[in-house]
Order: structure tokens, then C-alpha cells, then sequence
């Protein structure tokens, strides 16, 4: 490295690592390990190490002057879209194990891979974004939530499984759980459905389906073609993976919404949550307090770590494919925590299993760390569909070729006859 390239590097490195110090120093004074997202660190020894995995998740808060929702509808999210921010966020945690791997890293101001900004992309506040406000905002409106309105996690979980129908890139299979019951035979189904062919829209930049070549990306609103920079480290390497994930397994991002009590979470369930925190497929829980929704990334002690989408800032306004500034969608400075005993029972576990083999020993993890250690369970884990549930199909989505918000409309009638399982009172 040149000698005028050191100081300005180190010092930033060293800037990161103050700016967490206060969190650090704050713990609770104690040998046991923190958690998250199924990695444990001591704080003593690891401060850096659980900096950077904590500052690498991505971010999503509140953000005004965005594009009006369905034109006419808002241009905040302030004070109701709290739920859907942390949808976006246990979303992309799962997009970022399945593209990038959970050992990758954000390094403040470098450069980073063309999938990861791809990823973010993807959730760009604008409506022609797979996971954009303004679409989990609509295709809440299936759910019976208009737009504006508070949701709750199994909402937002039923919101996921949806919008990832139309993402063909990430081939990602969104499980939601049906009374707190999880059905091995069903999962495997739905993974190992063939791969779509179509099209997703991210951002305006069109993501062609892997192992296609992709020679530029359209762009919709009207807006004139550009020539896009070719995926310089997706090419051949991941289209060879992808594929195999089409054939043999699509990644698993497997929701399991539930209610651990009535007023207030029973005690009871706590040590079950915390072991969901330590599994390697850990993808993180939705839940929070009354009207006040958070992203739950791990644990100390008998408190949890989150990352808080309360915080109102300014949309950010991409007009070029790649190289979003994607500072503000990362947390540098102290994840909040809060008491195990003050989280609301109203919560969705995420768990991501990139492989079928990642999926089996989440199920062995299961039957050993919860099922079996507890009187009263948090959730089923069975072999079979059971025989008086209606018949599983695997969701699939319309043959229709849609960009952007127009895939909102086509899609009314096809979820219009399908029978929803609200289990929370949120």
C-alpha cells in the first residue's frame, strides 16, 4: 500500500471502531459471548470483528421525498412503515447469504461487488424496485392493509412471499408458516420447484435471468436506455451455481410467524428464542413493541440487539445503474438493545437455507435445541402435510411479462382466491 494511502484508510478503519465503542463499552460486564445472526463474539477480544458484522447488515429506515405511492398516495413512510423496513431488512440479509455469502463484509467507502448492488437496488425507494416501499406498500393492500397503515410481522412475511415471486435473479423460495406449524414435506416441494424464466425490475435496472448475458439494462418510466456496465464478478461462476440451485434447490428464506403469549412474551419461550439466534441459518426475527417494529439480529445476556428503522432520511436518487451511495444503508453507530421481557409476543422468526443439506440440519437443530428441551414449543416441526390442511401447491406467478408497479394490478386476481391464515391479532 502507498505511504499516502495508510493514514487515511487506518484512520477511517479506527473511526468505525470508536463510533462502536460506546455500544461496546456499555455491555453488560460479562464473559458470555454475543450473538448474532448465528456468529458469537467476545466482546473483550472480538470488538472489531462484531463491528463489522453488525455494521455490514443492511439498514432501512423511514425516508422522505420519495416518488408519491401510486402517484397520488405518500411520499413517507414516517410513522407507519417501520414493519415493512424491517421486512426489507430480514429480506436482504437473506439476499446477501444467498448472493455473497454471511461471512462477507461492507467496507465503508470501497468498492463493492456488482451483486451487492444489485441487492440494494432491489430495495431503492422507487417504484419500478423488487422490494421498494411503494411495492410492499401495495401488495399489502391484498393483505387487507391500505396504504399507509400499520403492519404486523406475519403481514409483512405473507408481503415477502409474494414480491419474491417476480424476483427471477435471486430465485429465492419465501416459506410463511401456517399455525405455528412447519411442514418438511412442503418446503422441499417448493425448493425444488424448476427455475422462472422472466424478468425482475430493480431499481430500473433490469436483472436478466442467471446464465443469460446480459448486453444492457432497460429501464422503465420512460426514461431513456442506457448501456449498463456487464456483471463483472457475476458472469459464469454464479450462473453455474444459480443453475444448480434451479435444478436441485432454490435458497430457502423459511418465515415462521407466531404469538408467544398474550399481552406480553411468556417467559418460557425465551431460551428457545435465544437458540434461534445461535443457528447458522439465523436470518434474524421481526417483532418489537406495540406499533413500534424492529429487526432483531442477536442477543446478550437476557437483552436483545437490534437495528432500528426509526429514522427518518432523505430518499436516495439514483439515476445510474450501479454505485448507489449506500452509506446510509448501513448502521455506524450503536445497535439499540432492549429486554427479552419487554418484546412484544407478536413476532416472525427468519431463518435462510442456501442448500437442502443447510435445511436438514436446521431441522435436526430444531428437534434437539427446541422441540425436544421444551414443555411448551414455540412452533411444529412436521414430515408430512397435514392430511386435514387443503393441499399445498407452491406458489407460482402469472406467464405475464410486467415491469415495475404494473405487476401490482396483474397480480389482484391471482391472490384473490387464495385462503390466508392471519394467526396474530397485530
Amino acid at each position: 500500500m502507498e505511504a499516502g494511502l495508510f493514514v487515511p484508510v487506518f484512520a477511517k478503519y479506527e473511526n468505525q471502531i470508536n463510533v462502536f465503542s460506546e455500544f461496546l463499552d456499555d455491555l453488560p460486564d460479562t464473559e458470555d459471548p454475543v450473538w448474532v445472526l448465528g456468529q458469537s463474539y467476545h466482546v473483550k477480544t472480538e470488538k472489531s470483528e462484531l463491528l463489522s458484522d453488525v455494521c455490514s447488515r443492511f439498514w432501512f429506515t423511514y425516508r422522505r421525498k420519495f416518488s408519491p405511492i401510486g402517484g397520488t398516495g405518500p411520499s413517507s413512510d414516517t410513522g407507519w412503515g417501520c414493519m415493512l423496513r424491517c421486512g426489507q431488512m430480514i429480506l436482504a440479509q437473506a439476499l446477501v447469504c444467498s448472493h455473497l455469502g454471511r461471512t462477507w463484509r461492507w467496507v465503508s467507502e470501497e468498492d463493492q461487488p456488482t451483486e451487492y448492488q444489485r441487492i440494494l437496488h432491489c430495495f431503492l425507494d422507487r417504484k419500478d424496485s423488487c422490494y421498494s416501499i411503494h411495492q410492499m406498500a401495495q401488495m399489502g393492500v391484498g393483505e387487507g392493509k391500505s396504504v399507509g397503515e400499520w403492519y404486523g410481522p406475519n403481514t409483512v412475511a405473507q408481503v415477502l412471499r409474494k414480491l419474491t415471486l417476480f424476483d427471477d435473479w435471486s430465485s429465492l423460495a419465501v416459506y410463511v408458516s401456517m399455525d405455528n406449524t412447519v411442514v418438511i414435506e412442503d418446503i422441499k416441494k417448493q425448493c425444488h420447484q424448476e427455475a422462472r424464466s422472466s424478468r425482475c425490475i430493480c431499481g430500473g435496472v433490469e436483472v436478466p435471468p442467471s446464465g443469460e448475458s446480459s448486453s444492457g439494462h432497460k429501464l422503465t418510466d420512460d426514461r431513456e436506455q442506457r448501456q449498463a456496465p456487464s456483471p463483472v464478478s457475476h458472469s459464469q461462476r454464479y450462473s453455474q451455481q444459480h443453475s444448480q440451485h434451479s435444478l436441485d434447490w432454490r435458497p430457502l428464506l423459511l418465515l415462521i410467524p407466531l404469538r408467544m403469549g398474550i399481552n406480553n412474551i411468556n417467559p418460557i419461550y425465551i431460551q428457545a428464542l435465544k437458540e434461534c439466534f445461535k443457528m447458522p441459518q439465523s436470518c434474524g426475527v421481526l417483532g418489537g413493541k406495540p406499533n413500534l417494529a424492529y429487526y432483531f439480529i442477536g442477543f446478550i445476556d437476557d437483552e436483545l440487539i437490534y437495528l432500528d428503522p426509526h429514522t427518518t432520511q432523505s430518499a436516495v436518487d439514483s439515476e445510474t445503474d450501479l454505485g448507489v451511495d449506500d452509506q446510509s444503508y448501513h448502521c455506524q453507530r450503536s445497535p439499540h438493545r432492549m429486554k427479552i421481557t419487554s418484546l412484544d409476543p407478536s413476532v416472525a422468526l427468519g431463518f435462510f437455507c442456501k442448500s437442502e443439506e443447510d435445511f436438514d440440519s436446521w431441522c435436526n437443530q430444531v428437534q434437539q435445541e427446541i422441540l425436544k428441551r421444551r414443555n411448551l414449543r414455540m412452533f411444529e416441526l412436521v414430515e408430512k402435510h397435514p392430511s386435514h390442511w387443503p393441499p399445498f401447491v407452491p406458489p407460482t406467478k402469472p406467464e405475464v411479462q410486467t415491469t415495475g408497479a404494473e405487476f401490482i394490478e396483474s397480480t389482484d386476481k391471482l391472490f384473490e382466491s387464495e385462503e390466508e391464515f392471519e394467526i396474530l391479532n397485530v
